[in-house]
């Protein structure tokens, strides 16, 4: 039988507590946050995987964020290499309809939102070297943080409080000239910790206009102030002087080179510069009438500039102030003889952005403004949870929110006409749950959630030239149900299986209208399917983990206007219906690792009609390292392979792009991934 001991170091990506695996009963002191309120893993119901960074990132590069989170299942990275387009993600097919960046999801880190009150959202900012823990709840989310429909990316990063030892230094190099260098330093003294991380990347890429340069600080000092009450300070920062877009391929030209850039965005030099600060605050009160009270506000200032790959009106910038507060009271009491756990707060955000659009010739000559406009979003939001435990093995949930997402332009250039105007929304979302302890190592939950994805300011364009936005555009509004199970199987086995089925209704879609892109809610959808994680303690030193999702993403009822055909049950395109990971870790007690992975995702549409077929692809990585132990001195070299057969496969494709065009072959935009590459790093700990 596999000692404790080992277990509990396999179990990390729970986040279990040495002290809790003794005996399969105790599991139920296995915390999760992201969910908003702190709750046992076994009390709640709904899809949640909580990600050990110290496991997962162990002899990676850290260069985004798929990298750490791979393992969850129902979540779908794209994009890896491309730094000017940003990483897509999508959960259960949400945020798959993103052209570049994150739609559908929210995204915290350390508590703060990355996600703006439009619904869009940014990771560029997170320092993946200063990651801890994350937390990804799968399946709407709007009850808990408003605005979207796909889940939630929870992310803590590390403080003085869970650092091991005092400070780091990392250096790593590899193939396609990537370059990196991290430094940390942290620690306690009497009431007061700190933390500091320091990250500087370089990487010219694996296609050409594909290079990055990128700096990244992530800081935090808190004291405890007596009386169970504490504060936190945080300051990161993000400054990438140039990260190229080398543009997207046809597939005939993915064949002919697969290294090269588009020739326009070679010529116009494509791609961005990016400045952004963020100041924080929180504050917290355990003892205050018996409960919780948490406060923290934030504001953060980005700089943006973006020459998107292709002539026009292609040069953007905008600098934003975005900033916040909020509100959270949670209480534990006795009623009507039952136990009850509640939760009540308040969100309030506010996005300003002052942008602007410049036209540019073929040659890059800028040709002049073609729009300068203010766009102000405010969001807030009301919402309560509660969970009545019925029984000691019985657990019910109930949660509810009250939005209002208001969003306002104005309109500065006024040559063209006068584009100001404001739109609001008011919007309301619910869940159920129920967790039943089957038996102490065994839970099965059921719940029952809707959530509601606002359109973004690029989206509320109107199409009837009037000008302000789209009078007839709604948010999109989700149901979702999923029945799942999690425990634990002879100490061995940790398994999480969930079934769900979301239906969408008035779903937010793109068509053409003279040469410009407008949205409508013109489709219903479904998104049906299986989620399944599992992680196996094989021996003494060898851990096994598998993720798997199967999931039908359909059209239940759409007319693709752009190409005048009936796309209903169609797939939807962009999405696997197969997404594998598997990974086996060796750790023998002598500080040797060695990692193999293998990811797969089946075939995939390129555009709604199904005619554009991209095929399966799986990537094997391995990374193997040492670590040696002086006084208090620690040293590690590690070495990896990315795509070990070199397998030529897409890291991104654009959905729907060029679909008018009558042949099937070339439609779509391809982004290709690098075949072999090796890297090899070096660890300083002290």
């Amino acid at each position: 039988m596999p000692s404790i001991k080992r277990i509990a170091l396999g179990l990390a990506t729970l986040n279990l507590p040495l002290t809790t695996l003794a005996e399969p009963s105790e599991l139920e002191t296995i915390r999760v946050e992201g969910t908003r309120m702190e709750r046992s893993l076994l009390d709640t119901p709904a899809a949640v995987s909580v990600v050990d960074a110290n496991t997962a990132q162990q002899g990676q590069q850290n260069i985004q964020l798929d990298e750490s989170l791979a393992r969850v299942p129902g979540l779908y990275m794209q994009n890896r290499y491309n730094f000017a387009q940003n990483q897509r993600l999508s959960i259960r097919g949400f945020g798959a309809r993103a052209p570049f960046g994150v739609r559908g999801l929210r995204i915290r880190v350390d508590g703060f939102p990355e996600t703006l009150p439009d619904g869009q959202s940014q990771v560029d900012n997170i320092d993946l070297d200063s990651l801890y823990q994350a937390t990804v709840l799968r399946g709407p989310a709007s009850v808990l943080y408003g605005n979207a429909t796909g889940g939630v990316i929870d992310i803590e990063t590390l403080s003085g409080r869970n650092m091991t030892g005092n400070g780091e230094l990392r250096l790593s190099s590899g193939a396609d000239g990537y370059r990196k260098a991290h430094l940390q330093t942290g620690g306690q003294q009497d009431n007061a910790h700190y933390y500091i991380g320091v990250t500087g990347l370089n990487y010219t890429g694996y296609r050409d206009q594909s290079a990055v340069e990128k700096y990244q600080l992530n800081s935090r000092i808190g004291w405890e102030l007596g009386n169970n009450q504490e504060i936190d300070l945080f300051l990161t920062a993000l400054d990438t002087p140039y990260a190229q877009d080398p543009g997207g391929l046809t597939r005939s030209q993915a064949h002919s080179d697969r290294k090269q850039a588009t020739m326009l965005a070679d010529r116009l030099d494509a791609g961005q510069e990016v400045d952004q600060q963020r100041l924080g605050f929180r504050y917290r009160n355990t003892s205050l009438a018996g409960g919780v009270l948490q406060t923290q506000a934030f504001i953060s200032q980005r700089d943006f500039t973006q020459q998107l790959p292709f002539p026009g009106s292609s040069l953007i910038d905008y600098q934003r102030n975005f900033y916040g507060v909020g509100i959270e009271y949670h209480h534990d009491l006795d009623l009507f003889g039952l136990r009850h756990r509640y939760l009540v707060g308040v969100d309030v955000d506010r996005q300003q952005d002052d942008r602007g659009r410049r036209g540019v010739s073929f040659n890059g000559v800028i040709t002049g403004l073609t729009a300068d406009e203010d766009q102000i979003a405010t969001s807030s939001g009301l919402f309560v949870q509660t969970d009545t435990f019925l029984t000691e093995d019985l657990t019910l949930s109930l949660g509810v929110r009250a939005d209002r997402i208001e969003f306002k332009i104005e309109d500065d250039f006024l040559s063209d006409g006068d584009d100001s105007g404001e739109q609001q929304f008011n919007e309301g979302s619910y869940s159920v749950g129920v967790a039943w302890h089957v038996l102490p190592a065994h839970t099965l939950y059921t719940s029952v959630s809707s959530a509601f994805e606002t359109p973004t300011f690029t989206e509320l364009a109107n199409p009837s030239g009037a000008g302000g936005f789209n009078p007839d555009l709604e948010p999109q509004k989700a149901l979702n149900q999923e029945l799942g199970i999690r425990g634990t199987i002879s100490n061995d086995l940790l398994y999480d299986l969930t079934l769900f089925s979301v239906a969408v209704k008035d779903e937010i879609t793109p068509y053409e209208l003279g040469g410009r892109t407008y949205y409508e809610n013109a489709a219903r959808t479904r998104r049906e399917g299986l989620e399944l994680s599992l992680e196996h303690f094989t021996t003494e030193t060898l851990t096994t983990t598998v993720a798997w999702t199967w999931a039908q993403y359909r059209f239940d009822r759409f007319f693709d206007e752009q190409q005048g055909v009936d796309v209903s049950d169609n797939h939807m395109p962009g999405l696997p219906q197969h997404i594998v990971f598997a990974e086996a870790a060796w750790r023998p007690q002598n500080g040797f690792f060695v990692i193999g992975d293998v990811r797969f995702a089946s075939e995939v549409y390129a555009e709604n009609t199904n005619q554009t077929r991209i095929g399966s692809h799986a990537v094997v990585n391995a990374r193997f390292g040492k670590r040696w132990h002086f006084n208090r001195q620690e040293l590690e070299l590690h070495a990896g392979i990315n795509n070990l057969f070199d397998r030529d496969y897409y890291s991104n494709i654009r959905i729907n792009a060029n679909s008018d065009r009558p042949d099937p072959a070339d439609r779509g935009y391809f982004e290709t991934a690098p075949g072999r590459t090796l890297y090899a790093g070096v660890t300083l700990g002290w």
